[in-house]
């Protein structure tokens, strides 16, 4: 890289760095324990991603493409990593449920919105939407769980209503540095795709961005983006779903991908950095 492109990219890293120091220090990380997932990180990459095509990956080349000595690479591949698996799960099973709430017809009111639905019973209930889009999870353990999130709100009547169109854990924060996990590093790869291409098409990446705009017009943006936004977003949801393999499993094709669209707001006072 020339020194242009090497300042531009040291400033681009402490960018990403800030939010995630912040969000380290409010919760007690270390610098030094900061320093330690870092290093595994290079460790992993380097391991999983810097290969020779034909030829075994030793701890000699990821020291040397690292800058780690062989002493800490040997170290670093006896580590557990930390994982978020069950939280992965968790996630994902509920937003199943939450997303194929919106897309049957029986659990939907006049406006096509999510209804509020029985637990159990005859036709549309919960117990059923769980046994559709959740495997052999127990349908009160669900429902335990996103009560638990803040996603469900119980009625009177046995019956339970959705608090938002999307799973959104509110009340969670685990599941929250999951969320932050899964989708920055969505988007970072997007980017990647992006700027070094290998071959591929640029991914979509677009942005709307105002920098001098009154306090008084945030909350109606903030409002329209949520409404359209939501939309976009069924209807990619509902394009998906048909051709998910574990929703319809007798859809035929070879490998499995992971593909979706994801759509964030962001406000913040203007900061002549930025």
């Amino acid at each position: 890289m020339n020194q242009d492109t090497t300042r531009v990219l040291y400033a681009a890293i402490l960018k990403l760095l800030r939010p995630l120091v912040r969000m380290a220090l409010k919760r007690g990380v270390s610098y030094k324990t900061f320093a330690s997932l870092l290093k595994w990180a290079y460790y992993d990459v380097a391991r999983e991603n810097f290969t020779i095509e034909g030829r075994k990956q030793t701890q000699s080349r990821i020291s040397v493409i690292t800058g780690l000595t062989r002493k800490e690479v040997k170290r670093l591949s006896e580590l557990e990593p930390p994982t978020s698996r069950e939280q992965r799960e968790k996630y994902n099973r509920a937003a199943r449920v939450v997303s194929g709430w919106r897309r049957e017809a029986g659990c939907l009111d006049e406006q096509g919105r999510p209804a509020a639905i029985p637990i159990s019973g005859e036709g549309a209930t919960f117990e059923t939407l769980v046994k559709k889009f959740s495997g052999d999870m127990p349908p009160r353990a669900v429902l335990d769980e996103l009560v638990r999130v803040g996603a469900l709100q119980l009625e009177p009547d046995n019956r339970v209503r959705l608090v938002h169109e999307a799973f959104t854990p509110t009340a969670d924060e685990a599941l929250k540095f999951h969320i932050l996990g899964t989708d920055v590093s969505l988007l970072i790869s997007t980017i990647e795709n992006n700027i070094d291409k290998n071959g591929h098409a640029p991914y979509f990446q677009r942005k709307v961005y105002y920098d001098n705009l009154p306090d008084e017009v945030l909350a109606d943006f903030r409002k329209m983006s949520r409404r359209q936004a939501q939309q976009l977003l069924n209807d990619l949801d509902s394009h998906l779903a048909i051709n998910d393999r574990d929703i319809n499993p007798g859809i035929k094709g070879t490998g499995r991908n992971v593909a979706g669209v994801g759509i964030y707001y962001f406000e913040k006072p203007f900061d002549e950095e930025d």
